[in-house]
């Protein structure tokens, strides 16, 4: 019974391993899924506000064009209240002063706001930029979005000017924030320090190297998919652009922004719901499939096991008759029972023979292939040594003869290891050696390498090596080239090497010994001509 309840639980345990991970993906992915969508959901708020925002500017036409450019004349002349929770008390104001000062005139008919004096001017401007103010905090209010905007790109210095700013500052505290963020103090326009007016044309710089979609949906006069993601003073959010158009000219653009950490807390919250609900059904599922397997085939293994059990203490073959009377039904636990009546009566004859046998030869065979790998590797660089390479060499002799001929040999000498031992140590002579090996092993990846001196390596190169010869030589001395520009790494492993490459040629080579010298005569040239580089 202990066994059966181990069965049990590692299986329990193999399931709640299976569990995690479906849960971890099914988070994953329902992560993912509910980041598109609540960010498409918060991209189609974005562009309702601002597609709704700059539906009414336009609808207002001229009368905004008007505010506008007063708006940037004189801007820096009007006292607005900071505080300002309506506008139309300002309206009243406006109207009653107009009224005094331009009896039987209507605005905008009989008269314009720029021939009105300085005090209507004044007047109509509070008012009117009140109106576009609170209609902009309203409207982002209802879509709970925690700023919005009206944007004046200026393309000759890559400024925006914000006319309707959706964060109202006054000039005391406008003051206060360019004395912390000097970065911001040329754009500022001064208009006073009180804290009870609102600064107005608030300037920041945009580069259009990192506001491509602003800058974007100013250019082309079009709103972009997408949206811009700040990370600055005021927070991490997203921003969306809509281009404004009157009488077919650019004014503008109407920003909205929504708060990341409000995206993703709604995001992580959402996948956490559904992920309970997943968890939930997993879980039922796996305890019913656990208790199934168990009552049908686990309870089945246990008897089996019970049987097997008592034969290894007793060896009495008669406990076949109790496996085969226990087991019952047409599954694989039947028919590995009958392979085990079948085994339990051959292991009887043949069990201590075949244990002597099999023990005798583990040992030659582990004996064997240590001796062999002692007799063909470098002690050094665990490749293979000059006795394997004579070896490789006597089968390429009988390659030869059976007229397969197309092969190269490329020899190998590290420069310079005497001066590395003298000046660093023959360890540090040995880490060279051990560096070169690496870099010929990689290079070479397709053929073997040999060891067959103390700073001299030997690759014999057939099939795709053969074919990319000349490529590798130059990948080779490349690698070497690129150590040696190398200033974070010891002298010594700045490893210089001359290599020889020389290809079978029937016309002139009597064997693989004569392709051996010409490459190794070639590596010699390239030797000298290195340490004639060197002396230059």
């Amino acid at each position: 019974m202990k066994k059966s309840v181990g069965l049990g639980f590692k299986l329990g345990a193999v399931f709640s391993v299976f569990l995690i991970v479906a849960l971890v993906l099914c988070g994953i992915m329902t992560y993912v899924s509910q980041m598109a969508i609540y960010r498409n959901q918060c991209q189609r708020n974005m562009t309702r506000v601002a597609s709704y925002l700059a539906s009414l500017i336009e609808a207002d036409g001229q009368d905004f064009l008007d505010y506008k450019e007063y708006y940037e004349g004189h801007y820096a002349e009007v006292d607005i209240p900071i505080d300002a929770s309506e506008y139309l008390s300002y309206e009243a104001r406006f109207n009653e002063l107009f009224a005094s000062r331009y009896p039987g005139k209507t605005l905008g008919k009989d008269i314009t706001i720029f021939d009105c004096d300085e005090d209507v001017q004044h007047a109509w401007f509070i008012y009117t930029h009140l109106y576009w103010l609170l209609t902009f905090e309203r409207a982002r209010a209802d879509f709970n979005l925690p700023y919005s905007y009206f944007l004046i790109p200026n393309e000759e210095d890559e400024t925006n000017v914000y006319m309707i700013d959706g964060e109202r500052s006054s000039r005391a505290g406008h003051i206060e924030f360019i004395t912390e963020h000097t970065q911001y103090q040329p754009y500022d326009h001064y208009q006073g320090d009180e804290d009870e007016y609102m600064y107005l044309n608030d300037t920041y710089y945009n580069p259009r190297s990192e506001h491509q979609i602003l800058w974007a949906t100013w250019d082309s006069g079009e709103a972009q998919n997408g949206y811009k993601v700040w990370h600055n003073t005021w927070g991490d959010t997203y921003s969306y652009y809509v281009p404004v158009w009157i009488d077919h000219e650019k004014v503008g653009l109407v920003t909205t922004e929504v708060d990341i950490a409000d995206v993703n807390s709604e995001i992580m919250s959402n996948t956490l719901r559904q992920l309970g609900v997943i968890a939930m059904v997993l879980i039922v599922c796996l305890v019913i499939a656990i208790l199934f397997i168990n009552k049908t085939y686990i309870s089945k293994i246990v008897i089996l096991e019970a049987s097997v059990q008592e034969y290894a203490l007793t060896k009495d073959p008669s406990v076949v008759e109790s496996i085969e009377n226990n087991m019952k039904g047409q599954d694989e636990i039947v028919s590995l029972s009958e392979k085990i009546v079948s085994m339990i009566h051959e292991i009887e004859n043949y069990i201590k023979s075949l244990t002597a046998a099999h023990a005798e030869l583990a040992d030659e065979k582990v004996n064997s292939a240590r001796m062999t790998e002692l007799a063909n590797k470098d002690a050094l660089t665990g490749i293979r040594n000059r006795t394997a390479y004579e070896k490789e060499i006597q089968k390429l002799e009988w390659e030869l003869s059976d007229g397969r001929t197309e092969f190269a040999i490329a020899v190998i000498d590290l420069n310079f290891l005497k001066t590395i031992n003298d000046t660093y140590g023959h360890e540090q002579g040995n880490l060279a050696i051990k560096k070169l090996c690496y870099i010929v092993c990689h290079v070479f990846d397709h053929s073997p390498v040999f060891r067959i001196g103390g700073d001299e390596f030997v690759a014999i190169l057939k099939n795709e090596d053969y074919m990319d010869r000349e490529d590798l030589v130059d990948d080779f001395r490349a690698r070497l080239d690129a150590l040696a520009d190398e200033d974070d790494i010891e002298p010594w492993e700045k490893i210089s090497a001359a290599i020889g490459l020389a290809v079978y040629d029937k016309n002139r080579d009597a064997g693989v010994d004569d392709v051996f010298k010409r490459a190794d005569q070639f590596m010699y040239e390239n030797k000298k001509e290195m340490k004639a580089v060197r002396e230059m």
